[in-house]
């Protein structure tokens, strides 16, 4: 199922860039929970893939009142972390809740090549799997390399643009520059 958004290639400077603001991703993210509600599928547990999921599953569990466990995943690196590498996940997730709920929501910012989103899946069937009666996935940006198509997704992506979301300003920053910068606007 799929909501519709502003975040498509009108947005973006050319095939290889999509540039999105801190209003359109929110706003992505609400389109994204309607979605989600308006499919009429309950789940119980929300599980999100840190970093890129983080704000969209915090947000999710806020609205939906379900819980939220996280997954730390990595699989970017290099210069201004845009080079895929091997996956790596986490030991275990993060949750406050004893146990895993049974109708999982699983979420991410994108799928791009899929192999996060799919590996994802299986380590949670493989690990949780005897709690788990069903996982949906869903993401905000669902791009057409992928491997995987997401159950729910704002934008769908024919070409393969690098998304410039408003946070990863912070991917090149340290503490230092950041109250450098702070110290001379005074």
């Amino acid at each position: 199922m799929t909501a519709t958004s502003d975040l498509t290639a009108s947005n973006a400077s050319s095939d290889s860039d999509l540039y999105v603001s801190w209003a359109d991703y929110y706003q992505a993210i609400e389109n994204l929970a309607i979605a989600i509600h308006e499919s009429g599928w309950q789940f119980n547990q929300i599980v999100c893939l840190a970093k890129g999921g983080l704000r969209i599953g915090d947000i999710l569990c806020r609205i939906s009142g379900q819980p939220l466990a996280i997954l730390s995943t990595s699989s970017y690196g290099g210069e201004g972390n845009r080079t895929r590498g091997a996956i790596t996940f986490s030991r275990d997730l993060s949750m406050t809740t004893t146990n895993l709920g049974t109708h999982v929501l699983l979420v991410d910012d994108l799928v791009d090549s899929g192999q996060s989103l799919q590996r994802s899946i299986r380590w949670l069937e493989h690990r949780y799997g005897f709690y788990i009666d069903d996982i949906k996935t869903a993401v905000i940006w669902y791009k057409k390399c992928s491997v995987i198509k997401p159950d729910y997704y704002v934008s769908y992506l024919e070409t393969n643009p690098w998304i410039h979301q408003p946070f990863e300003k912070y991917e090149e920053m340290t503490i230092d520059t950041l109250a450098q910068a702070k110290t001379s606007q005074v």
